[in-house]
């Protein structure tokens, strides 16, 4: 595979998952849609765990791996899902960029990793000073904008948890074996929820786009985008791997305001403005790297 259609596709994917979160739950209920999208990203991870014959370990700390994750993902991913009906999408893009800093914020407390640096304590105050100025941001539209903001802020700090904690267990195990087995403990958690928020009801009008959005989700949003962010991780350095998280949000909003028709007020603007200098603060050693050679 070539690295730089890996990069490409992973930032493309990445950027069109905000918006086909919110058009898989158009005609469907969000728990409804997360649950088919997961169940198709399951379906297609055991399909590849056969046809490659990838190791699938089950020892004890393989099982506390794939229950931490999975656990992690199911609270993620449901409330980022409900979160997604109440504010724009590229709203949702610029959230979960904010997940290196909230990262590297846990995993200086719990992995005792000398990550806050004076820089990078400089970069988390312009972010969460972008973060103020959004919350304090009426958007228009919706009038739990402010409770979908927080749910997705919390989506995105679970998350972040879950990454930490699971680089804590140090367990070696192949991308597509985690992400098999934190799949298989997430999805019946998602029928769950399904069957308790909409007693079981299939969609009774279901769009085209949504369902389209589903499978858009299940295959590439679920499977393909990891798999693809695995490859770039191994084969590039932390500068350019690092650019993914200032680009997405940057074509995510534009993906909103074009296809979607979503409006971001000046203040809200500010606000993302605030929180891309705070990235780029954040990250900007590993960006000192893009002048040296990609590994190849």
């Amino acid at each position: 595979m070539s690295v730089p259609v890996a990069y490409l596709g992973v930032i493309l994917i990445w950027s069109t998952t905000p918006l086909a979160i919110q058009w898989s739950a158009q005609g469907a209920s969000f728990s409804f849609a997360v649950m088919a999208r997961m169940l198709i990203g399951l379906a297609i991870c055991l399909l590849l765990l056969f046809a490659t014959r990838t190791a699938f370990p089950f020892t004890a700390a393989a099982r506390r791996l794939y229950a931490i994750s999975g656990l992690s993902m199911f609270v993620a991913m449901l409330l980022t899902y409900w979160g997604a009906l109440h504010i724009p999408s590229g709203l949702i893009s610029v959230i979960f960029g904010l997940s290196p800093l909230v990262t590297g914020v846990f995993a200086a407390l719990w992995l005792s990793e000398r990550t806050l640096t004076p820089i990078r304590i400089a970069g988390l105050g312009l972010a969460l000073a972008g973060l103020w100025l959004i919350f304090g941001q009426p958007w228009p539209g919706d009038g739990r904008a402010t409770l979908g903001t927080l749910a997705v802020l919390a989506g995105m700090t679970v998350q972040a948890l879950g990454l930490v904690w699971i680089k804590r267990l140090n367990v070696r195990v192949s991308a597509l074996a985690i992400t098999s087995g934190s799949l298989g403990v997430a999805t019946p958690l998602f029928v769950l929820a399904w069957l308790i928020a909409d007693s079981a009801r299939l969609p009774p009008d279901t769009t085209l786009r949504a369902g389209a959005a589903i499978v858009y989700l299940g295959v590439l949003g679920s499977v393909v985008g990891f798999t693809l962010y695995y490859y770039v991780i191994k084969h590039l350095d932390a500068g350019r791997v690092a650019l993914i998280m200032l680009v997405t949000p940057v074509a995510a909003l534009l993906l909103g305001q074009t296809l979607n028709a979503e409006f971001i007020p000046a203040r809200g603007w500010a606000g993302i403005a605030l929180i891309g200098a705070g990235l780029l603060l954040y990250e900007w050693q590993a960006l000192r790297q893009l002048r040296q050679p990609a590994i190849s």
